[in-house]
């Protein structure tokens, strides 16, 4: 007959606050004592309750220690935090979107303290934030006007109470999408007080469809780019230009979301990158506003961007739900700054988005292959392979672009999870039972970070330096 493992030490065993805030692992934070007496009275809590029921959540002290450690990484180093993307995916959704440029992070950091966000230097009275990027973004787009609002649903939302409430708006069955978190287009257009009308079918839709469907309701016909998907095979879908002449010949709006915000077309900056709208181009075809996304193919800050008719833009204005969804002043000073560089022309290498999304493949190979060299000289078994990067972030759908990645075998679990781990956090992908680091996404002042990063990830996993490998 065995003995039975022993069970948690009693309640009144646990050490003392005193004495669990002085722990080793809460060093750190010696300076935030009143924080780490509450970190630590929460944790000796939870373990006396549960040791209370025959049970232990937390464990020995060290347990304890680490527990509390944790609670004060919540709650003091709250976060974003920076990462590395080592993913290949340029607009990485779950990453931040869009990473911003060295001038658009300037502009925040000019813009943090007092600002004239809504005051007028000349006047010396009180002005208006759109004021600071509505003339730079209605030129960008070939606008009357346009305005900003904090994201791309917030403006479709705004568009749509502004110039629909209690009316009907025709949209095709293809482009009634869900977006990211499960939100989708036609729940977003309820919540606004239109009447969404199916027209089409999921993947054949024309110009007629949108006429047969007309009532005397009727105020517009919306266009949703399908930026996340794409829908290929038998399909049809009448273009901006077709569905402003049905417009126009039956007296209704058309208000087209044009998704990823590219304000010059992709495809200048690679092959392959085509087929996304760009925002003067639906304008000059007839739309009579046009939102879109500030942190996609544009390469700034979440935003929504609205441009158009001035009249229409002038409704939205005066909304009651503008107050709702404006900007703050980082967001005006960061997308003013992204603006500015592409209106300057100087985009391709000012925005980050661009610069990727334009890197020559044979650089990147070129950098992957100094990468594994380095990586091998300090005992990793580097590799390089070719790859594919993608856009990311709901544009250009089924498109990758040419890369060379370094490759690092596994195990591939573990690895990753190490690499998430260190300072700063490297975010990889797996594939093929090897680890893919991908250049593009990774700018030149980063490479230092993220070689120091790997080579503590593989120490982590397994153990110290075996030397070169050849």
């Amino acid at each position: 007959m065995t003995d039975a493992p022993p069970g948690p030490a009693p309640a009144r065993d646990l050490p003392s606050v005193d004495r669990l805030t002085a722990h080793p692992l809460l060093e750190r934070w010696r300076e935030a004592h009143p924080a780490a007496v509450r970190a630590a009275r929460a944790v000796l809590e939870e373990e006396r309750a549960a040791r209370r029921a025959g049970g232990t959540v937390h464990g020995d002290e060290d347990g304890l220690a680490a527990a509390a450690a944790a609670w004060l990484r919540r709650r003091l180093e709250p976060g974003p935090h920076r990462v590395l993307n080592a993913t290949g995916v340029v607009v990485h959704t779950n990453l931040g979107r869009a990473p911003l440029g060295a001038g658009a992070r300037a502009a925040v950091a000019a813009a943090s303290g007092y600002s004239d966000l809504e005051y007028d230097l000349g006047r010396g009275a009180r002005g208006s934030r759109h004021d600071h990027v509505a003339p730079l973004l209605a030129t960008l787009c070939g606008a009357e006007d346009a305005l900003v609002t904090t994201n791309n649903a917030a403006a479709v939302l705004l568009m749509l109470s502004a110039l629909c409430r209690g009316r009907e708006v025709l949209v095709s069955r293809g482009e009634a999408v869900e977006i990211g978190g499960g939100f989708r287009i036609p729940e977003v257009m309820r919540l606004s007080g239109a009447r969404m009308i199916d027209v089409g079918t999921t993947n054949r839709t024309r110009a007629a469809d949108y006429a047969a469907a007309v009532t005397p309701r009727t105020a517009a016909i919306v266009r949703v780019h399908p930026s996340n998907f794409s829908v290929v095979g038998f399909t049809e879908r009448p273009s901006t230009a077709e569905c402003a002449a049905v417009a126009r010949e039956h007296g209704l709006l058309l208000l087209e979301d044009a998704g990823s915000g590219a304000l010059r077309d992709p495809a200048r900056l690679a092959p392959g990158l085509a087929g996304e709208p760009v925002l003067d181009a639906v304008l000059a075809a007839g739309a009579d506003l046009v939102t879109a996304s500030g942190d996609k193919l544009c390469g700034g800050p979440q935003a929504g961007l609205v441009a158009g008719r001035a009249e229409l833009v002038a409704k939205l204005r005066r909304h009651p739900l503008m107050r709702a969804v404006r900007p703050d002043k980082m967001v005006l000073a960061a997308l003013g700054a992204t603006l500015a560089s592409h209106l300057s022309g100087t985009a391709e290498e000012a925005v980050p988005v661009e610069r990727m999304l334009a890197r020559d493949p044979e650089a990147i190979e070129a950098e992957a292959r100094a990468w594994a060299w380095t990586l091998r000289a300090d005992g990793v078994p580097a590799d390089v392979a070719p790859g594919r990067s993608e856009a990311g972030g709901g544009s250009l759908p089924g498109t990758s672009l040419s890369t060379t990645c370094v490759t690092l075998p596994g195990p591939t679990g573990r690895l990753l999870a190490a690499l998430r781990a260190v300072e700063p956090p490297v975010i990889a992908r797996a594939e093929a039972g090897r680890v893919w680091l991908d250049p593009r996404t990774v700018a030149p002042e980063e490479v230092g970070d993220l070689l120091h990063a790997v080579r503590a990830a593989w120490e982590r996993v397994h153990g110290a330096r075996p030397g070169r490998v050849l």
